[in-house]
């Protein structure tokens, strides 16, 4: 699939139990919804309309269209008197059968998703995806504008399906004297919440230039505390050999 909207809509059965929250209602709680990959990278939750508390939407004029879902009839999720405008979807004449009694939600618009008992953030994770921390001997050394802020032989290595691999840095082996925290925070449904820092070097700041995870979710504890730079604005050699800047 690419991004173009051109391939064909690709639909899973999902085994998990899928809740959505706005204010204070369960909106949609289901064993039975569908991963629709819209795009390459995640799917999102469509919803059969029986495990939709289709009292809390109200119907709005509003229409989209995709050229591979048709047009879709928007909804509106009110609670109490908290509205997301609409935020509720669905494709009732689909040329994609399966799609015509399902419900999609802007997963920003509501307040809380739920995979089974836990919390989920950003947005839905994909079952294709896998995450790797290994412990490694290998030599990093990572240069910004010809001066090293940091050398390790002891980082972790956490690779992602389809993102660069990524070196993680203990503090000791890195120059925090060149280093200052910034307020900036992200949100990974994989990893968790990220701490940033940027780098002053020769009087030219470099914004949010490295992360670190604080409190990471479990299957990333490894790089817990840990320092990652971002190998696409630094010049990071790996066991002597310099890492192109895309950091494949």
């Amino acid at each position: 699939m690419d991004e173009t909207g051109t391939n064909p809509i690709e639909i899973e059965p999902c085994a998990k139990r899928i809740r959505v929250v706005f204010g204070d209602r369960v909106v949609a709680d289901s064993v039975d919804a569908r991963m629709v990959w819209e795009h390459p990278y995640h799917p999102q939750y469509y919803f059969p309309l029986a495990d939709v508390d289709r009292a809390l939407l109200v119907d709005s004029d509003h229409r989209s269209s995709d050229p591979r879902m048709g047009t879709a009839t928007h909804q509106t999720v009110r609670v109490g008197d908290r509205e997301a405008v609409d935020a509720a979807w669905r494709y009732p004449d689909s040329p994609v059968d399966a799609l015509r009694d399902l419900v999609r939600f802007d997963w920003a618009a509501m307040d809380r998703w739920y995979e089974e008992g836990e919390e989920v953030f950003v947005h839905a994770r994909n079952p294709y995806a896998r995450i790797d921390v290994l412990e490694s001997d290998r030599h990093v050394r990572v240069e910004i504008d010809g001066v090293t802020v940091a050398d390790s032989t002891r980082p972790r290595l956490l690779f992602e399906t389809r993102l660069p691999t990524r070196y993680y840095l203990p503090h000791d082996d890195v120059r925090m004297d060149l280093l200052t925290p910034t307020d900036t925070e992200t949100s990974c449904p994989y990893k968790g919440v990220a701490t940033y820092w940027s780098a002053r070097i020769n009087d030219v700041d470099h914004l949010d230039i490295v992360w670190s995870y604080p409190t990471p979710l479990l299957d990333v504890a490894k790089v817990t505390g840990l320092l990652c730079f971002y190998n696409e604005k630094v010049d990071m050699f790996v066991d002597g050999r310099r890492l192109p800047r895309s950091g494949r």
